[in-house]
């Protein structure tokens, strides 16, 4: 069975190379100190190993890849990425928030790197490992990485994350392995067109929201010309309380298109200040 520990600093590379440790990873903290992350990438001397980087603690994608690159531009052949969720600003069910558009976006960007997925940090409890253990199977991941314990209550760190070999084995036996292709003809003529339809949506949504920041533009203009204020909270107000009571739940989540009425509002107010700054 291959062995395989954490690395956050030079000197830690150096002990388990004594002890012809082929594999390691770079753990969340360490992995956003780019310091330490090159120190480390200074110190390997022998390029088969094979180098797991974690995610950093916060949702920062660019420090995330640019750990990876420093070990692949070092000579590196075997980088992988460990897919542990973020650290959350407000209280929630799992220890951290998975985030999952950012694997996701770091999977289009590298796809030839591997990506795990580490459910024990983003669960930190054990009631939720099978579900998101799941969820990352369904994203095609790669491959799990999941505490185990002999005696979870006698553990030294996170005791409430890990289960007993037993358990594991359980958890794994359920889960729903998925193909990331079928061949199936049907299936795949099916798929298309579905996905030809979503192609057309797509171009509609931009072209829609170009016309609405056009207008957002106009809008501008007039205000800057009639010396009124930018934000007109009222507006604002009405505009989400009237989208939001006009969608189907059933078709789309309240709290989903909130931040996508949230990401519009914020675009618009940025176009409308670029107006007010132009000839200041």
């Amino acid at each position: 069975m291959s062995a395989i520990v954490e690395v956050g600093c030079a000197s830690h590379l150096e002990e388990i190379l004594k002890h012809d440790i082929k594999a390691f990873w770079i753990g969340a903290r360490t992995v956003a100190n780019p310091f330490s992350v090159q120190e480390i990438v200074d110190a390997l001397e022998n390029k088969e190993v094979t180098v797991f980087v974690k995610n950093p603690v916060h949702p920062d994608i660019e420090l995330w890849t640019g750990a990876m690159e420093r070990f692949l531009k070092a000579g590196v052949k075997n980088v992988a990425a460990i897919h542990r969720g973020f650290y959350p600003y407000e209280k929630t069910h799992l220890r951290n928030i998975p985030r999952w558009e950012i694997p996701i976006e770091l999977a289009r960007r590298f796809p030839e790197i591997k990506i795990i997925c580490d459910p024990s940090h983003i669960s930190g409890k054990v009631e939720f490992l099978q579900e998101i253990a799941q969820k990352a199977i369904n994203l095609n991941m790669a491959g799990l990485m999941i505490e185990s314990h002999f005696n979870p209550s006698q553990a030294l760190s996170d005791k409430d994350q890990q289960i007993t070999p037993e358990k594991l084995k359980v958890l794994i036996s359920k889960l729903d392995f998925r193909y990331p292709v079928n061949d199936n003809n049907d299936f795949r003529n099916k798929l298309f067109e579905l996905r030809e339809k979503i192609d057309v949506i797509d171009y509609q949504l931009i072209d829609m929201l170009e016309h609405r920041f056009k207008l957002v533009d106009e809008i501008g203009n007039l205000k800057k010309e009639h010396n009124v204020t930018i934000l007109q909270l009222e507006r604002w107000k009405t505009i989400v309380e009237s989208r939001l009571d006009y969608a189907n739940n059933d078709n789309i989540s309240r709290e989903f298109l909130l931040r996508i009425l949230q990401m519009i509002y914020k675009e618009s107010i940025q176009r409308q200040n670029d107006i007010f700054s132009k000839d200041q």
